[in-house]
C-alpha cells in the first residue's frame, strides 16, 4: 500500500512538473493583468500616433492645396444659407450661388477699397506727421542720452553699408517673397474655384466621398458628417460676430481718443480678427502707430491699452464662452485647441483648430449616441433620386421635341 501511495504521489509529481514548466515558460501569464492591459493599450496608441504623425506630415507637404480647400469649406459654410434660401423659394441653385459669390466679392472688395482710399487720402499727412515725430525722437535721444546728429547719421550709414554688403541675401529674400506671393495668388484662385464648386455641387461631392466607405457605414458616416458641417457653419457665423465686436470696440476706442482714421482701423481689425494672434497684433500695432504719430506717446499708450483690453475680452470671454457654446465645445477645449493648432501649424493651425475640433466633437457625439437609421443607405437613395431626376428630364426633353415636331406638321 505504501509503495502504491508513493508511486501515485510520484506520478502526481511527474504530472505536475510539465504544468509548472508550462506556466514558467509563458511569461505573459506570469505578468499581472494591469501590466498586460497597459501594454496592449500602449502599442495600439503608438500605432495611432504614428498614423496621425504620418497624416500631419502628408498634409504639411501639400499645405498649398489643403489650406485653400479648408478655407473654401469655411466660406461655403458661411455662404450656404444664401444658396439654401434661394432653393427654398423654388429659385434655381445657380442663381443663389451667383448671388452668394457676388455678395462675398463685393463685401471683401468694398472693405479693401474703403481701407485703401481712406489711407491713401491721409497717407501724405501720416508721412509728414511720422517725419515730425522722428525728429522729436531724435531730439529726445540727443537730450537724454547725449547722442549727436552726427552719431545718429553714422549709425544710419552703417545700416546702409550693411545692406549694401548683403545685397545677394537681400535679393534672394526678395525672390523668396516673390515666390510666396505667387503661392498666395495660386492659393487664392484655388480657394475661389473650390468655393464655387462646393456651393454648386457640394452634395454630390459629399456623397462621392461617402461612397469610399463600406456600405454598412454609409448611414453613420452621413449623420456624423452632417452634424459636423452644422458645427462648422455655427463656428463661421460666430467668428464673424466676434470679429465685428473687436472692430467696433477698437474703432470706438480710436474715435473717443481722437485717433485719425478710426473707420479704416476698425475695418482692418475686422479683417485681421479672422487670423488669430497675428491679425490682432498687426492691426493693433497700426492703430497704436497712428495714435503715436498724431497724438503723442500718452495717447498711443491709451490706444495700446484699448487694443489689449479688446484682445483680452476676445481671448478670455468671446472666444471661450460665445464660441464654445456655439460649437458645443468646452471653453478650455477652445483655448487648448487654438494653442495646439498654433504650436503645430502656426497661423493656419490656429485658424482651423476650432472648426476642426467642433466638427470632430459633433461627429464623435453622433457616433456615440448612434443618431442614425442603420437600415437606411443615403448613398443609394441619392443615386436613385438622381437617376429618377435624369429620367424625368430626358422624358421632358423628348416630349418637348415631339410637341415641336407636331406643331411643325
Amino acid at each position: 500500500m505504501e509503495e502504491q501511495t508513493h508511486a501515485m504521489a510520484g506520478g502526481g509529481e511527474k504530472a505536475a512538473v510539465p504544468e509548472r514548466e508550462q506556466v514558467v515558460n509563458n511569461a505573459a501569464v506570469e505578468l499581472p493583468l494591469g501590466v498586460r492591459v497597459a501594454a496592449a493599450w500602449s502599442w495600439r496608441l503608438i500605432l495611432i500616433g504614428i498614423a496621425v504623425a504620418a497624416f500631419v506630415w502628408l498634409v504639411a507637404q501639400v499645405a498649398i492645396i489643403v489650406v485653400p480647400v479648408v478655407i473654401a469649406l469655411l466660406l461655403s459654410a458661411l455662404l450656404y444659407p444664401i444658396v439654401h434660401a434661394f432653393q427654398r423659394r423654388g429659385l434655381p441653385r445657380w442663381l443663389g450661388v451667383t448671388v452668394a459669390m457676388l455678395t462675398f466679392i463685393v463685401a471683401v472688395t468694398g472693405l479693401i477699397w474703403l481701407i485703401v482710399s481712406q489711407f491713401r487720402s491721409g497717407f501724405g499727412d501720416v508721412a509728414r506727421k511720422a517725419m515730425l515725430s522722428w525728429q522729436d525722437i531724435l531730439i529726445w535721444l540727443e537730450a537724454t542720452f547725449g547722442l549727436s546728429a552726427d552719431q545718429l547719421n553714422s549709425y544710419v550709414e552703417q545700416i546702409f553699408e550693411t545692406i549694401k554688403d548683403n545685397q545677394g541675401q537681400i535679393w534672394s529674400g526678395a525672390l523668396s517673397v516673390t515666390t510666396t506671393f505667387g503661392q498666395v495668388l495660386a492659393g487664392a484662385l484655388l480657394t475661389l474655384f473650390s468655393l464655387i464648386f462646393l456651393l454648386i455641387d457640394g452634395k454630390r461631392i459629399w456623397f462621392w466621398v461617402l461612397g469610399f466607405f463600406p456600405k454598412r457605414a454609409h448611414s453613420a458616416a452621413d449623420a456624423a458628417g452632417k452634424n459636423g458641417w452644422v458645427s462648422v457653419g455655427q463656428y463661421v457665423r460666430v467668428q464673424v460676430l466676434v470679429a465685428f465686436i473687436d472692430a467696433v470696440g477698437i474703432g470706438i476706442g480710436a474715435a473717443v481718443l481722437g485717433v485719425p482714421l478710426p473707420v479704416p482701423i476698425a475695418i482692418l481689425v475686422f479683417m485681421g480678427s479672422f487670423i488669430p494672434f497675428l491679425g490682432a497684433i498687426s492691426t493693433g500695432a497700426i492703430a497704436v502707430f497712428i495714435a503715436l504719430v498724431y497724438n503723442g506717446p500718452i495717447n498711443a499708450l491709451l490706444m495700446l491699452s484699448v487694443v489689449i483690453l479688446v484682445n483680452q475680452i476676445e481671448g478670455h470671454i468671446l472666444q471661450p464662452l460665445v464660441m464654445g457654446s456655439a460649437v458645443k465645445v468646452h471653453p478650455l477645449g477652445v483655448v487648448l485647441a487654438v494653442s495646439a493648432g498654433a504650436l503645430l501649424a502656426g497661423i493656419p493651425g490656429a485658424l482651423f483648430a476650432v472648426p476642426l475640433t467642433a466638427a470632430a466633437s459633433a461627429m464623435v457625439n453622433t457616433l456615440v449616441e448612434k443618431n442614425w437609421d442603420p437600415g437606411h443607405d443615403p448613398v443609394a437613395d441619392y443615386h436613385k433620386k438622381n437617376r429618377v431626376h435624369r429620367e424625368a428630364k430626358t422624358r421632358a426633353r423628348m416630349n418637348a421635341r415631339m410637341n415641336r415636331g407636331g406643331e411643325g406638321e
